[in-house]
């Protein structure tokens, strides 16, 4: 007779029991391998568990913390009201929440150094009483993109209105005005073209030099809001007649380098004429220079450009005057695109403005 058939699913399978001491290691291994830092505290807020994570975060070791107060990873302005946020947390029956919603958290490095975190806390019921956690995130980069972007919106803005202010000014100072005068002409040779026909054309002859001026103004107030030259014939040439406008317009000798071939797509292009631009209007008004130079060239997926003067320089460092803001709009052409811009000068030997945009090879192509 054969053996009695036996289903395999009906086999017994033992199943390791872990003891209370494998499952505490391998509980705080997970918590170590943990990427946010994992603190919890009793309820008379003694430090019970303090994880790898928190000691790279408030830069404690683990021996001088457990035991010890949570208010030593805090700064002292906030541990007034923290244990009366706990006693209403644990009389709560929520489970876990997140901590100051709606502002910024602070916590306390071992150094002495505050620093913006996210955090959430939570509450278990132990034989030895209630355990709080808390799950602390250091927020320092994300905190400090968002005041940059606030503090680049602001330059932005003010960028905008001083283009709008230049605008309007020179649309009042050359055209309006001008304009104006031109009427008061016209209605005078209406009442004197009969009895003074000589002096009427004299007139006459002088309202059209006027009007000449007038149509130059506008051009060059046209130009400078958008140069036709950039979408008629392209960058390359764009940058020829904004060249030679800088030399002819302020008198500074300026030497222009750039690849003939270089073509680049929108936004690109504009980018580029417009640092150009800008960094060569900072050198006619502020540089005091006779010679100036301006480079643009591919250098593999990036845009690199320079613009340097041969002028007075400044300090870098010192505070830069709050109507001073044509650098920011450097910098800001730079960034809309993932570039940099950086500024090298020296009191007494010029400045150079280099920008650097990345390009992707095919982004070049024509």
């Amino acid at each position: 007779m054969g053996l009695p058939h036996q289903n395999p699913c009906s086999t017994p399978v033992a199943i390791p029991l872990l003891n209370e001491a494998d499952a505490a290691g391998r509980l705080a291994a997970l918590l170590d391998s943990a990427m946010d830092a994992i603190i919890s505290v009793d309820e008379q807020q003694r430090i019970v568990l303090y994880n790898r994570a928190a000691q790279q975060t408030f830069g404690w070791p683990a021996e001088q913390v457990l035991g010890r107060p949570m208010e030593m990873l805090m700064p002292e302005r906030f541990r007034r009201s923290h244990a009366g946020h706990v006693r209403h947390f644990a009389e709560t029956n929520v489970t876990s929440r997140r901590k100051g919603e709606g502002m910024v958290l602070y916590g306390l490095r071992a150094d002495g150094c505050e620093f913006p975190m996210d955090a959430s806390i939570s509450q278990m019921d132990t034989a030895e009483g209630k355990v709080f956690s808390v799950i602390v995130r250091d927020v320092t980069e994300r905190v400090k993109a968002r005041q940059d972007l606030a503090r680049f919106a602001t330059e932005a803005s003010a960028i905008r209105e001083q283009e709008k202010t230049r605008v309007a000014r020179e649309l009042h100072d050359e055209l309006a005005q001008s304009l104006t005068a031109l009427k008061m002409d016209a209605m005078w040779v209406r009442e004197q073209i009969g009895a003074r026909p000589q002096d009427a054309a004299d007139k006459l002859a002088h309202m059209l030099e006027m009007l000449d001026d007038c149509v130059a103004a506008t051009r060059r107030i046209s130009a400078d809001l958008r140069p036709l030259v950039l979408d008629d014939l392209g960058l390359v040439p764009a940058i020829e007649w904004l060249v030679q406008n800088f030399v002819q317009r302020w008198g500074v000798a300026c030497e222009l380098d750039i690849d003939e071939s270089l073509e680049l797509p929108e936004p690109y292009a504009t980018a580029v004429f417009r640092i150009v631009q800008e960094s060569l209007v900072n050198v006619a008004k502020h540089a005091g220079a006779s010679r100036a130079w301006v480079r643009i060239a591919r250098e593999g997926r990036e845009i690199v450009l320079s613009v340097r003067d041969d002028g007075r320089g400044f300090v870098t460092e010192a505070p830069r005057k709050p109507q001073s803001i044509g650098l920011i709009g450097l910098r800001e052409r730079a960034t809309l695109l993932r570039g940099t811009v950086s500024i090298a000068s020296t009191p007494g030997q010029g400045t150079r403005v280099e920008a650097r945009i990345p390009a992707e090879p095919g982004e070049g192509a024509a």
